[in-house]
């Protein structure tokens, strides 16, 4: 199975009548969402699942990274992917796809990076960036890919 793990970019600040569920992308983590769907377009990334948390941000940012991708997949809620959840939840939610299946997953921080963790079973990895995209293969990270990067950072073949 192929997962990408997929950060929110970047999003208005919560305020005293603007809760964190509700938090939009700002103009500029807009354009980080599209750029990183360009971008992953044309490196191998033809999903067949496509999940978000149920938070504002990401689902924008999840639409966005999309839309780039030019896939007519929609976009699901997958709530254990919201950042006050375990990671072991989300991990159980991908227990159920095939190993050919191509699972896009987005959501927060530390949150994705714990699933990573889970998934690789590198301890020592580095915090994943705002609009910032990981691919796992069958237990191996092989790269992970910022939205103003030029190429993804290979990490293994």
């Amino acid at each position: 199975m192929q997962v990408f793990l997929i950060r929110h970019a970047e999003a208005v600040a919560e305020t005293y009548t603007l809760s964190d569920d509700h938090r939009p992308l700002t103009v500029h983590g807009r354009r980080q969402a599209r750029a990183l769907g360009d971008r992953l377009r044309w490196h191998d990334c033809v999903p067949t699942h496509i999940f978000a948390s149920p938070l504002v941000r990401t689902i924008q940012t999840a639409e966005l990274v999309t839309s780039g991708l030019e896939t007519e997949l929609p976009v699901d809620i997958l709530p254990t992917l919201g950042p006050d959840e375990p990671a072991r939840e989300a991990l159980s939610s991908l227990q159920a796809f095939p190993a050919s299946a191509v699972v896009l997953l987005f959501g927060h921080g530390p949150g994705l990076t714990d699933l990573a963790v889970l998934l690789t079973r590198q301890r020592d990895l580095r915090t994943i960036a705002k609009a910032e995209a990981l691919r796992i293969e069958d237990g191996a990270l092989r790269w992970r890919f910022a939205c103003d990067a030029d190429a993804p950072e290979i990490l293994s073949r």
